[in-house]
Order: structure tokens, then sequence, then C-alpha cells
């Protein structure tokens, strides 16, 4: 299964009722979407044919989260479900995340492509090879390292996987703890150290096993919960968590 059928397997269970995009380009994922839509680009050329009423923002994210309503477009000021393809840099993507989690529900889901690179020059933070990650797979290790409430999910889609993230938690209002220390550490000239799990994607999901659960399904009806927390909706997927679900 590749990225946009793994996506569009996403819009079909979870029935967002919002949807947001980082580094559009062509529209290929974008196209996928059939509510009221954002995507963020400072260079999109766009070619597909796009079935929603979006928001095209033709600049940074950095700078598209700094307005003083990002989402005023959005009949409801939440993001449901969100697709990060942004700068191919892992502080990128991070930043990212911690920007669109400002606007999230416990059961929104977050999805960051090019996760899972197949080789060392594909992580490379300068590109010197016709396909190319970047170095963004150190997203999920920040935010297992540092936010561990979260459910980090590698997804073993093609070509370049994916991870899907869980139990955002806005009232945190896009502040990770240890991220300057973590930037440090991180920002590492190449050849990057990629982990041997990330080449070998020996921890990462089937995409069709991950799609079976249950937990999907239940997220529209969640949604409607005023006072939902992680809690319930780390339940509801504990039929691929296991013990981690506790």
């Amino acid at each position: 299964m590749d990225r946009h059928e793994f996506l569009k397997a996403l819009h079909r269970l979870v029935q967002p009722r919002t949807y947001l995009e980082t580094g559009i380009q062509l529209g290929q994922s974008l196209t996928l979407s059939r509510v009221p839509s954002v995507g963020i680009d400072p260079a999109f050329s766009i070619t597909s044919e796009l079935f929603a009423d979006v928001h095209l923002a033709r600049t940074t994210s950095d700078e598209f989260f700094a307005r003083t309503t990002p989402l005023a477009h959005l009949p409801k000021k939440v993001v449901d479900l969100a697709f990060i393809d942004g700068m191919h840099l892992a502080e990128y993507a991070l930043r990212d995340f911690i920007a669109v989690e400002r606007f999230t529900t416990p059961a929104s889901v977050c999805v960051f492509d090019d996760m899972l690179p197949r080789s060392v020059p594909e992580a490379a933070r300068h590109r010197h090879t016709t396909a190319w990650t970047g170095d963004v797979y150190k997203a999920a290790v920040a935010l297992r390292e540092l936010r561990p409430d979260l459910i980090v999910l590698d997804v073993d889609t093609k070509p370049t996987g994916v991870t899907v993230v869980l139990l955002p938690d806005a009232s945190r209002d896009g502040v990770l703890p240890g991220y300057d220390d973590w930037l440090d550490v991180a920002l590492a000239p190449d050849p990057q150290n990629v982990p041997r799990e990330v080449l070998e994607r020996t921890n990462a999901y089937n995409p069709e096993r991950l799609l079976a659960s249950k937990g999907w399904r239940q997220l529209p009806m969640l949604r409607r919960r005023r006072n939902l927390d992680q809690k319930t909706v780390r339940a509801a997927f504990a039929d691929v968590l296991g013990s981690r679900a506790a």
C-alpha cells in the first residue's frame, strides 16, 4: 500500500470534519479531501483536481501559523486530520506538528510523510540523491522521547513510510519541553546515523493491519464528547496497541 492509498483510507475511516496539509506541491494528496481544508506550501504548483473547499496558503508553515487566526477559513477551528509533508528536515516537520497540535482534539490524527528512508544517503539533510526523505524520521524519535503521552506509530507504506501520531494535546499551546536541547543533538552533519530499526522497518506496522483497528471508526463518535481525554482514545486502539493501551 502506498502513502496515498493509506491516507485515502484514513479519510474514509476517520471521517474528518476538517483537513490540513503542509507541503501540498502538486495537490496529489490534497485531492483526497472532501471537507473544508487548508493547504500550505510556499511554492505549490497544483496539477490535481481538488474536490474540497480549500484555502491555499502560498507561504511557509511558520508564517502561516504565526497569523492571528490561521484557521479562519475552517467552519470549526480544529484540525481533525493533518498530513505533514513540507520541508524534509526534522526541525521543520516537528515545528509543523507543534503548530498543528494547538488546533487539535484528542481524537485528531496527524500523519508525517517520508519517515522511513531506505538508505543513509536518502536520509541526508543535504539532498544528493534522486529519491530523498531528508532526516524527518528524527521527528518521530523526538516525539517518542519528549512526548511519551503520544502514540507514535511508524507505518510500512510505499515508498518511504509514514508515521501516525495520535492523542495530540492542544493544551500544550505549541510548547515542546526539551526542543532546544533536542535541536543541539539532532542537527548532525551528513551522513546521518539512521537507526537500523528505521532502515529495516523493524517496528513499522503493516498498513492494512493498522487500518483494521476498530479505533478509527470510533473517532467520529468520540469527537462529539465534550470532555474527551487521551485515555479514552488510547483505549479505542487497544486492538493494535496491546499492553501499550493501558
